[in-house]
């Protein structure tokens, strides 16, 4: 009971130990991403909202108004014309876009950057149907304004607008004359870049869009979207991504189109969830170690017990200090070499060379190594540890049936 009990307190030291790391390399993560992303997003820029084109109809009206004036004492109503402004929100009656996306993953340190390429080309036709005469104004705002846009066009009725930006809200108004019946077509196309996802907004509000249709095409396999956008009409994979239309021709809706880039294993992430989970594997490894050496009246002190969570440690406090200078496939392989190594080479000075490159080696194998492989993939990590929780209870309990763990505890004494 006393062996049980000095194991037991050697596992909690190396769980308080497994959960300051855990700490320490997520307060680096977090440093080191306020460090970089601004850094980031002054190379690459922002993540990109790019709306519709906003059209605005101006028009005067004149009407007869009537105020009252005091002349020689006497009130008098005088009669008079005013003008009034008016105002009116309008929305395209066709909209043809094209946008090309692709992904460029970038890392600094223990963190990834899902940055993107992107080629924006859009042609909007929009027909005055109103009976007043007036002036319409096409308001385009740039998604970015710290963002570079190259080759920039904002073609409006044959007319180029695109040296007409207005620095202080990085936007381009064009101003024409309009009347009923008349036509304006809007041409717009750049090439930019963003960071982690783009989104095309067709209005501010819930809105009427007609005759509309967004032709998206990406070079990369994994796509997403994001929470509140519409989903495409159609899909179709390419050699390389995808190539996803949005095409309606008549819909009420306030929900855009957008796309998440594709996302890397963050190292910093990652580290602190193999740390903190490091003791679930740790608990697997000392509980069939314990059984094993039981079965086979091996002589296993609770040192020794110090030693291997000390190695386990190790593979943990390695890959928190590598994987920011090696990939993420490269610091997994090290670590684990490293600790096999360790340990097999330790059993076998204490144990035998047989147990520490059969049981001993198949058990870190499964409950270090397979339990940490686990956090790579997203959503699998419980159920591996379900997995191998049941897996280890079926084969300790077909082991240990026969065993009278009362004699087992038994003071060695009493048994003598």
């Amino acid at each position: 009971m006393k062996r049980v009990i000095g194991i037991a307190l050697i596992w909690m030291v190396a769980a308080i130990g497994w959960m300051i790391l855990g700490g320490v390399t997520a307060h680096r993560e977090t440093t080191q991403r306020s460090r970089t992303r601004e850094d980031v997003q002054s190379l690459w820029g922002s993540p990109q909202v790019q709306e519709a084109p906003q059209l605005t109809f101006q028009w005067q009206t004149e009407a007869l108004a009537k105020r009252t004036e005091q002349r020689n004492g006497v009130e008098t109503q005088v009669s008079e014309v005013v003008t009034e402004q008016h105002s009116s929100a309008q929305l395209p009656d066709t909209s043809r876009i094209e946008v090309d996306l692709r992904s460029d993953l970038r890392r600094r340190g223990l963190v990834w950057y899902s940055l993107y390429d992107v080629a924006f080309a859009a042609n909007y036709r929009y027909k005055h149907v109103q009976s007043e005469r007036g002036e319409l104004h096409v308001r385009f705002a740039f998604p970015d304004r710290n963002a570079v846009y190259d080759g920039f066009k904002f073609v409006v009725n044959g007319h180029d607008f695109a040296g007409a930006v207005d620095a202080s809200d990085g936007s381009i108004v064009a101003r024409l004359p309009i009347r009923t019946g008349d036509e304006v077509q809007v041409e717009i196309a750049y090439k930019s870049r963003g960071l982690d996802r783009w989104d095309y907004r067709p209005t501010s509000h819930v809105a009427r869009m007609r005759d509309f249709q967004l032709t998206l095409r990406t070079h990369f396999k994994d796509i997403d979207f994001p929470e509140q956008t519409l989903s495409p009409s159609a899909r179709e994979q390419t050699s390389d991504g995808w190539k996803l239309d949005w095409r309606f021709e008549k819909i009420v809706s306030g929900f855009g189109i957008g796309m998440l880039m594709p996302q890397r294993v963050q190292p910093g992430e990652l580290a602190s969830s193999l740390s903190y989970s490091a003791p679930i594997s740790l608990f697997f490894y000392f509980l069939v170690i314990y059984v094993l050496a039981t079965l086979r009246r091996i002589d296993i002190h609770p040192v020794n017990y110090f030693f291997i969570a000390g190695a386990f440690y190790a593979f943990h406090l390695l890959f928190a200090y590598s994987a920011d200078h090696l990939t993420l496939e490269a610091t997994f392989v090290v670590c684990s070499v490293v600790s096999l190594v360790l340990v097999a080479s330790y059993l076998r000075l204490v144990v035998s060379s047989r147990f520490a490159l059969r049981e001993a080696a198949i058990a870190q194998f499964l409950y270090l190594i397979g339990f940490s492989l686990a956090h790579f993939w997203e959503g699998f990590t419980g159920l591996t540890v379900t997995v191998l929780a049941i897996v280890t209870l079926f084969t300790l309990m077909q082991l240990t049936g026969r065993i009278k763990w009362s004699e087992v505890f038994e003071p060695a004494a009493k048994r003598a």
